[in-house]
């Protein structure tokens, strides 16, 4: 009697009432066991800003392959357009739309699309970035400001868009790519290296000030991506990239890690991941 009341303890169910069977063996004997049901993980409506490649690419794939669905955004459309094709022939699901995160009423059309659409938004995902790499001295300012818009302003776009509709609702999950970039600095990199600590503190700070919202950040090693093939002093790119060759790890690692995170009970909230290559320093 006592055993099958232990065993109920573990019986629950979801929002949607969905039940998986789970053998469980009761304290009381080790030959006794009681079949009770856990909850079946729902699907989530996932945003996900820099989906056109790299990490965001590789995340869009993996959520959608685990029945999210996707919304993905990117300011190439076309890209865009080739990956939906792609996820939608594997039995995924994602839609996409054009998306430029320095412009706030871009990111404020996305996420508004995505409510739209399905009625509520689960996770963001603030992938988008930029790593023009150069030295101070050579002042290329404007490749600063681009840093800062995409990186640091995109980052808060994507926040203002979805906070209050998350608290509407009672709960979300906000993701912030941040680098290792943001946790040491490097020649060359110093302002790409203070968008990322700035990336840390926004998180940090959203984390403190939340109770309903759960809030990851990602910081990634040397990933696989296109972020090394645009802009920055010639010189300091080519050894980034040569590096990046010896050391990158798959961009689908790092999506992995977002999956984990997304995976933990509403009540667990997964505050930080570093994930980079073993070799790497």
């Amino acid at each position: 009697m006592r055993g099958t009341q232990a065993a109920a303890a573990f019986l629950s169910t979801s929002p949607a009432g969905a039940l998986m069977p789970v053998a469980v063996a009761t304290p009381f004997t080790q030959k006794e066991t009681t079949t009770v049901f856990a909850p079946a993980p729902l699907e989530k409506v996932v945003l996900i800003t820099g989906a056109s490649s790299g990490i965001g690419e590789a995340t869009a794939r993996r959520l959608a392959a685990a029945g999210h669905q996707v919304m993905a955004g990117a300011r190439r459309a076309d890209r865009l357009a080739q990956l939906a094709q792609e996820v939608s022939a594997a039995g995924g699901l994602l839609d996409h739309r054009a998306l430029d995160v320095t412009r706030r009423d871009s990111v404020e059309a996305f996420v508004e699309a995505a409510h739209d659409r399905y009625g509520q938004i689960d996770v963001l995902v603030n992938n988008a970035g930029v790593m023009p790499l150069s030295p101070m001295a050579d002042l290329r300012v404007d490749e600063w400001d681009q840093m800062i818009d995409v990186n640091i302003r995109g980052t808060l776009h994507g926040i203002a868009a979805v906070l209050p509709r998350m608290r509407e609702q009672g709960g979300g999950h906000i993701v912030n790519i941040a680098s290792v970039a943001g946790h040491r600095v490097d020649p060359t990199a110093a302002v790409y290296c203070a968008t990322k600590y700035a990336v840390r503190a926004l998180s940090e700070g959203l984390r403190q000030e939340s109770r309903d919202i759960r809030v990851t950040l990602i910081s990634p090693g040397f990933t696989e991506s296109e972020l090394l093939d645009r802009g920055g002093a010639p010189e300091a790119q080519a050894a980034a990239r040569a590096a990046a060759r010896q050391l990158a790890i798959p961009a689908s690692a790092v999506a992995d890690a977002i999956g984990f995170a997304l995976d933990q009970p509403a009540d667990v909230d997964i505050n930080e991941i570093v994930v980079r290559p073993t070799t790497q320093t």
